[in-house]
């Protein structure tokens, strides 16, 4: 043992050295492998736990992190009064984690713990099959679903021997498994049902009537998921839930001791899609309807605001509203915020004893106008004075349809109105940071060397920052053995739609690796004429998958069954795809994945920066390409013995100045731009 090893561990704090003693015990018990870099992870995890510290640490693919810091969250909680709260960005992470990872863990250190531990899991409502509405205790609209109607009024038609219809058999098992299931949460359904079908069993947050006036509280699923929760040592959720909670001070958890955000690099967006707001007079006109029908309050004031704030939005372009509404903007969304709260006080109490339908009707009434107040007064609130700013834009979103692909918005139709923060870094400071010890983890969190682009997006750096410390704690793979890493600089810049060239290569790249790859897009409709192009200049070998064959898991099993399988797809496949082995030795990209140009929240992000000095292009688009890049890169090498190429087909990443920016965010694959030698790899590869 070396001084400086030596020092380090007579260092260690007692808390330190049990979180290592239990990590060796659970490593033992499971015959895995003692890695480097999960050792250190747990460490750096239990010194945060214990001083207070905020943490963010990189932790490469194959380092076992879930483990590393789910060690020490049972360690910190076997003392704490409150629980530690582990949010991840996905759900398949939250099935992993309680499915394998955790009984795993708590299996294998029975005889370490001092007392029984318990990990429990919190979604959001509509995540959970629905009681009351099971048994009809909602209004027609919704309820008449389960026995004739869907909840969009198709019929789901009854013959002698019950439901003819797919959504019919399919609300008829849902009412089944209801009296069966222990749960009521939608993942262990086996098989699954179509989100229709989900529709007609569950409710939002929005509809819930409350656990105070539900007759079927005490059988509810989601209230007894929280009960659980409560009294548990370790908490699992998601970014969402965690965001409702930092920021809207919703009971959605409860009270937490400390935080360990997996996926981090995903909780900025996670964090604005969970609080971002949306408005148009059709939403109003549906918010006015369910107020009549379930509080019979006068609603023509509403109906007519609705009617206004189309007529006064519907010249504005589709994209950011830089300056916020204009005086009649302004106007119409104070009427419409005055008819919401009208109708909201016109509605209080008028319950009918007994009548739990008439109770959830009003509910839903009630909550959807609270909704459309609280919208329209954030969008008056879209100034660059306010404390937390946000910003204003207006879509007309698009559709797609099989066999011509995205059809965009019509621009002479009134737009769909969101706000959104225009950084969440105050508020996850002051909600989140300011309350928890957060220790945030991905694979992809640095950029660079450095923590201080994902830091200052979530509010860490700046005056009255919290203290933090960032570490990298490495992977266990040999990169420069395992990948190569080809830049295809010899092809056009990508344009809006793909070069023959770009075709080409993409060909020749196939047919030398002979399949096993996985290739991803910017968009769906690249992905598809990519497939379609591919398919006929192919064949059938090697034969070309692409999103929207089949259900995402359905491809994702297959690609990885069937080695000499190629998988095309958008950015649902650029993250959380683990296909270990000779089914996937080579990741295609097909261009940089910088967001959209005229994505609205992008640009007004990008021209703050500029506005306070920084390099906004820098900052926003090229951080966030970044981070994606890496992503989708780390889909190749998943374990010791994984070979592969990383092959992007956009020259800009060899040829322009932010290119060496991107490639640090890469790991360290030989790199290469002579398709002839990379060619020769696959070759050898394909075997």
């Amino acid at each position: 043992m070396t001084g400086t090893v030596q020092e380090e561990v007579l260092a260690r704090t007692e808390a330190e050295r049990q979180a290592l003693d239990w990590l060796d015990a659970a490593v033992e018990a499971t015959g895995g492998q003692r890695r480097d870099g999960q050792r250190r992870m747990v460490v750096e995890v239990a010194r945060s736990l214990e001083s207070g510290t905020h943490l963010l640490v990189q932790a490469g693919t194959g380092t076992g992190k879930s483990l590393a810091y789910l060690v020490p969250a049972l360690q910190h909680a076997v003392d704490a009064e409150r629980p530690v709260v582990v949010a991840t960005a996905t759900l398949a992470l939250q099935a992993q984690i309680m499915r394998r990872d955790a009984p795993r863990l708590l299996e294998a250190l029975r005889d370490e713990l001092p007392r029984e531990m318990t990990v429990a899991l919190v979604k959001g409502r509509s995540n959970y099959l629905c009681r009351h509405k099971v048994d009809g205790g909602f209004p027609e609209e919704d309820g008449a679903a389960l026995f004739g109607l869907a909840d969009d009024g198709e019929a789901m038609v009854s013959g002698d021997d019950g439901p003819t219809s797919p959504l019919g058999r399919e609300v008829r098992r849902l009412r089944e498994w209801a009296e069966e299931t222990d749960t009521g949460d939608r993942d262990d359904l086996e098989p699954g049902v179509s989100d229709r079908a989900w529709r007609q069993v569950s409710v939002s947050a929005v509809d819930c009537i409350g656990p105070q006036r539900c007759p079927m509280a005490a059988e509810c699923f989601s209230e007894r998921a929280r009960a659980d929760a409560a009294e548990a040592d370790v908490v699992v959720t998601n970014h969402a839930m965690l965001a409702l909670s930092a920021f809207e001070g919703l009971a959605v958890l409860p009270e937490f001791d400390a935080v360990v955000v997996d996926e981090a690099h995903e909780l900025q967006d996670r964090v604005t899609g969970a609080v971002t707001g949306q408005l148009s007079g059709g939403i109003v006109q549906a918010a006015a309807s369910s107020a009549r029908k379930h509080t019979a309050v006068a609603v023509e004031d509403l109906v007519q605001a609705g009617t206004g704030l189309d007529a006064a939005f519907a010249a504005t372009p589709t994209g950011l509203i830089a300056r916020g509404p204009d005086e009649v903007q302004a106007g119409a969304l104070r009427a419409v915020a005055a008819a919401a709260r009208q109708a909201l006080s016109d509605s209080k109490g008028g319950g009918s004893a007994g009548d739990t339908a008439a109770d959830g009707g009003r509910q839903m009434a009630r909550s959807r106008l609270q909704e459309v107040l609280e919208v329209a007064e954030r969008m008056l609130g879209t100034t660059p004075e306010a404390e937390y700013p946000e910003v204003l834009w207006a879509s007309r979103p698009g559709r797609f349809e099989p066999g011509t692909g995205w059809v965009p918005g019509d621009e002479t139709a009134a737009p769909m109105l969101s706000v959104a923060p225009l950084s969440v870094a105050g508020r996850l400071r002051d909600g989140l940071f300011g309350q928890a010890t957060t220790v945030l983890t991905s694979a992809t969190l640095a950029v660079g060397d450095s923590f201080d682009p994902v830091a200052g997006a979530l509010g860490l750096l700046g005056e009255g920052a919290p203290r933090w410390t960032g570490v990298d704690v490495g992977s266990p793979f040999d990169y420069p053995r395992q990948g190569v890493l080809y830049v295809a600089r010899h092809l056009p810049r990508p344009g809006r739609t793909a070069a023959p060239e770009s075709y080409d290569e993409l060909e020749e790249l196939l047919r030398a690796s002979g399949g096993g790859a996985l290739c991803l897009f910017s968009s769906r409709r690249a992905a598809e004429d990519a497939a379609a192009e591919m398919r006929s200049r192919l064949g059938s070998a090697p034969e070309v998958l692409c999103q929207g064959d089949a259900t995402l898991s359905a491809l994702v099993r297959r690609f990885a069954a069937e080695p000499d399988t190629c998988l095309f797809g958008t950015m649902s496949l650029w993250q959380g795809v683990d296909v270990p082995g000779p089914s996937c030795r080579l990741v295609v990209i097909d261009r940089i994945p910088f967001p959209r140009p005229d994505d609205p929240l992008g640009t007004a992000r990008s021209r703050d920066v500029s506005r306070h000095g920084g390099n906004g292009f820098m900052a926003v688009s090229a951080t966030h390409a970044a981070v994606r890049l890496a992503q989708g890169a780390g889909r190749l090498i998943r374990t010791a013995t994984d070979r592969g190429v990383v092959a992007v087909l956009d020259p800009r990443l060899a040829t322009e100045r932010y290119g060496g920016f991107l490639r640090s965010t890469l790991p360290d694959f030989w790199p290469t731009t002579d398709p002839a030698v990379v060619r020769g790899v696959l070759g050898r590869l394909r075997g």
